[in-house]
């Protein structure tokens, strides 16, 4: 144990006045301390009461501004959105409209085309057809040559000179001719026309296209050529009555 470095009867006494010392420096530490801590002019009555924190006041005015604000932009947006969906919707209806009147236009000017072509087609054809159509004369060469052109369509035989020479024999080209006189005319069906045609035979092989009247010159000459061709063949094998 160290050697204490004061005499041992001192001891006792220093310690006392240490102690005295200490404590009025202390207290005046804690004055000055004190004296210090309170502003000019203001009261050094103390209290024991702790500082209550100041209430905070809390306002909702500003939350419920934003929560409008939000909502006020939310509502925009869905009125723009929808703004824009119809004019989608309008663009579209229109170019759907345009679209149906072109087709439309197309459609019409494609259907005058085609009836522009077949009226243009009609004509030609008529204008084909009318130089195409024969015209004979109206006399016993034209009548020869028009009955020669009906029978070859329904494949009848004959000639022209085989059927000119039975009409002169027969009638001398007279399309009114009449026999009165021979056996059909006193059985009551007198022969008729150039060919000299009773009115049964000639109702039977009558030719279709040409006239019902017996004395109708091309008709006359072409149901006795039928006539002929069904019993001997042709008028060209005709050289007496028949």
């Amino acid at each position: 144990m160290p050697k204490n470095i004061f005499s041992r009867g001192r001891s006792r006494t220093l310690t006392r006045h240490h102690k005295i010392a200490m404590a009025g420096v202390a207290t005046l530490g804690a004055a000055a301390i004190g004296l210090s801590a309170v502003p000019s002019g203001a009261s050094t009555k103390t209290t024991t009461e702790a500082a209550q924190p100041a209430a905070v006041a809390f306002s909702t005015e500003q939350i419920k501004d934003v929560k409008a604000s939000v909502t006020d932009q939310m509502a925009g947006a869905t009125v723009k959105a929808e703004q824009i969906a119809a004019k989608k919707k309008a663009d579209a209806a229109a170019a759907a409209k345009k679209k149906a009147a072109a087709e439309a236009a197309k459609k019409k000017a494609e259907a005058a085309r085609k009836a522009k072509e077949a009226a243009s087609r009609d004509a030609k054809r008529a204008q084909v057809k009318k130089a195409a159509a024969k015209t004979y004369p109206n006399n016993l060469d034209g009548w020869i040559r028009e009955s020669l052109d009906v029978m070859k369509k329904h494949g009848i035989p004959g000639s022209y000179d085989g059927i000119k020479r039975n009409i002169i024999r027969e009638s001398s080209g007279n399309p009114k001719a009449i026999n009165n006189w021979d056996i059909n005319a006193i059985n009551g069906v007198p022969s008729k026309g150039l060919l000299q045609v009773i009115p049964p035979t000639f109702k039977a092989y009558h030719v279709p296209g040409t006239s019902w009247d017996i004395y109708n010159p091309v008709a006359n000459i072409t149901a006795a050529c039928n006539y002929a061709a069904d019993k001997y063949g042709s008028m060209d094998n005709v050289f007496g009555a028949y």
